[in-house]
């Protein structure tokens, strides 16, 4: 079975946040049917750094996107999510 690979940026809501708790915290908020791939740091401005989360979720999983990024938008340290890019592998 295929898997599809998000690539979602994440923005933290303070420049004090600590990148490695929230890591943490969007690993553990997964779907049991999603898996991170891995995490990767962008600089953005003023000190933020945003979170670069690459996440896989099973191809025939209906609606399986949408969850994922429900389930992180509701971390409290995060201001804001955005897709990147949405590949089959």
């Amino acid at each position: 079975m295929a898997k599809v690979l998000v690539s979602l940026k994440i923005f933290p809501s303070d420049v004090d946040t600590d990148l490695e708790a929230l890591k943490k915290e969007i690993e553990d908020c997964l779907p049991d049917f999603a898996s991170l791939y891995k995490f990767e740091e962008e600089p953005i401005a003023f000190g933020l750094v945003a979170i670069i989360a690459h996440i896989l979720v099973p191809e025939d999983k209906a609606g399986g996107i949408d969850m994922v990024e429900e389930a992180i938008k509701r971390i409290d340290k995060i201001s804001n999510l955005q897709a990147l890019t949405i590949r089959r592998v």
